[in-house]
């Protein structure tokens, strides 16, 4: 797969095959249903099992912040909704929109040039705005 391009749907698909999924009790809405059916669920996904490129993994290691753990997981919890079944979907659409964005090479900014003239506007204007600010002190009888 290449690095910067479009995800392959089917890479995907496997990886989140890959990933495990446990249900856990949630605290969300769901009522008195809440307390008796586990509806929220943790998804589990070790990234060093889908053997990315490594500037991809080093991206996706900074997008996921604290849910990466030190084993190389990734864990995402969905409890918004009162279902198994909605928190699953919510939660595998999460991991792979993660994935997804992983693999997007960010475009290089291109340093601004700006001539003489430019320069010496934007510093007049500078000069300006500072003479308005310094205007704006307690004022000396």
């Amino acid at each position: 797969m290449a690095d910067g391009g479009p995800v392959d749907e089917a890479w995907l698909e496997q990886a989140l095959a890959e990933a495990e999924e446990s249900f856990i009790a949630s605290s969300g809405p769901g009522g008195q249903n809440v307390n008796k059916v586990a509806t929220a669920v943790q998804l589990r996904l070790n990234v060093f099992a889908l053997r990315l490129q490594p500037q991809v993994f080093r991206r996706l290691k900074g997008l996921a912040g604290t849910r990466m753990t030190a084993r190389g997981d990734i864990v995402l919890t969905a409890r918004s909704h009162r279902t198994q079944d909605a928190n699953r979907t919510e939660a595998r659409e999460r991991m792979a929109q993660l994935l997804r964005q992983a693999h997007v090479q960010p475009r290089q900014r291109k340093k601004s040039r700006l001539n003489r003239i430019n320069k010496e506007k934007r510093i007049r204007g500078k000069k300006n705005r500072g003479a308005v600010k310094a205007a704006r002190g307690k004022v000396d009888y």
